[in-house]
């Protein structure tokens, strides 16, 4: 009968068979090979549970926009100390009018100021110069004073005086205070660049040819003749734009000059003790409808010039303004 032998198959089955112990000892000492699952075996890291194989994960989610109040809330930190500066332009000449004519109403200041001339002028000239260009009193109400106490005669130029004390003032403080941060939000804004070059002309350095000084007065006259016209807030605008200071002034003053001898006068009208009342009785009705005619046709100018300044810049068309 022929003799039968037995296949134990692979090598190495047969020697699990004839070492089974080796073989056990072995298998704990070795690693995991590479298809066999084990503690070290990480799931690749392009592979969702959801996910077929072969297929590359979906793209993460993009960042939600800034809120108006977190794009508003950076603007305002980079604006640095000019922008507390703008939000006490805004309210501290209001609360000081009602200071103002409380203490005119309840103190001697009235008529300490009618009893001595020069020194009252003086006074008034110095009061108003620092008061304005600190922002903490309005224009208007300081004008009516001195109309009041001084008649129009002397009260015309010690307002006017007044006023351009002011506006030096504020522009050295606005521009210590504002630096060149303004000046870099602008420059990465293409449209608000051209509409201050076209308002106010190219800061110093600039490589656009400058404003003639012809125009640069007139521009700043031109925003100073509103009668509502925030002074503090205008001074601090253009500093921060480095409109040059000569012009500045100049214009100030030229510009300034109707609304102020309109309210001295009306100040000087007043017969009895300076309070907002009897501001506004002795304020003839045609002088409300005028002011906001005025600034109407101002704020539409001043739309008009800043309108053409964007098209320039979003047709790509050469500045060509007159006077650069």
């Amino acid at each position: 009968m022929p003799r039968r032998f037995h296949s134990f198959g692979h090598p190495r089955e047969l020697n699990q068979r004839l070492f089974p112990s080796c073989h056990a000892s072995s298998a704990r000492n070795l690693p995991p090979t590479p298809n066999t699952p084990g503690p070290s075996t990480l799931p690749p890291l392009t592979q969702t549970p959801n996910q077929p194989s072969g297929q590359n994960p979906p793209p993460p989610a993009k960042a939600a926009p800034p809120s108006p109040a977190a794009r508003a809330s950076r603007f305002f930190s980079r604006l640095g100390p000019a922008g507390p500066l703008a939000l006490g332009a805004l309210f501290l000449p209001p609360l000081g009018s009602l200071v103002l004519f409380t203490l005119m109403a309840t103190t001697e200041i009235g008529p300490w100021l009618k009893s001595h001339e020069f020194a009252g002028v003086l006074l008034y000239v110095t009061a108003f110069a620092t008061l304005a260009g600190l922002a903490v009193l309005p224009t208007y109400a300081q004008s009516a004073l001195g109309g009041w106490a001084f008649g129009w005669a002397v009260g015309v130029p010690a307002a006017l005086a007044g006023f351009a004390g002011g506006a030096i003032i504020g522009y050295a403080i606005s521009r210590r205070a504002s630096g060149d941060r303004v000046e870099q939000l602008i420059a990465e804004r293409p449209k608000w660049k051209a509409v201050r070059d076209a308002l106010a002309g190219p800061p110093a350095g600039s490589t656009a040819a400058p404003h003639s000084f012809r125009k640069t007065l007139g521009m700043v006259a031109l925003l100073r003749v509103a009668p509502n016209s925030p002074f503090a807030l205008t001074n601090l605008v253009m500093a921060s734009v480095k409109v040059p200071w000569v012009p500045y002034t100049l214009g100030t003053m030229l510009g300034m000059a109707p609304r102020t001898a309109l309210a001295v006068v009306i100040g000087a009208g007043v017969s009895q003790s300076l309070t907002k009342d009897s501001l506004e009785q002795a304020t003839p009705a045609w002088v409300w409808a005028a002011s906001i005619a005025v600034t109407l046709a101002i704020v539409i100018i001043v739309s008009l010039i800043a309108r053409r300044a964007i098209d320039k810049v979003t047709q790509g068309a050469p500045d060509r303004t007159p006077g650069r």
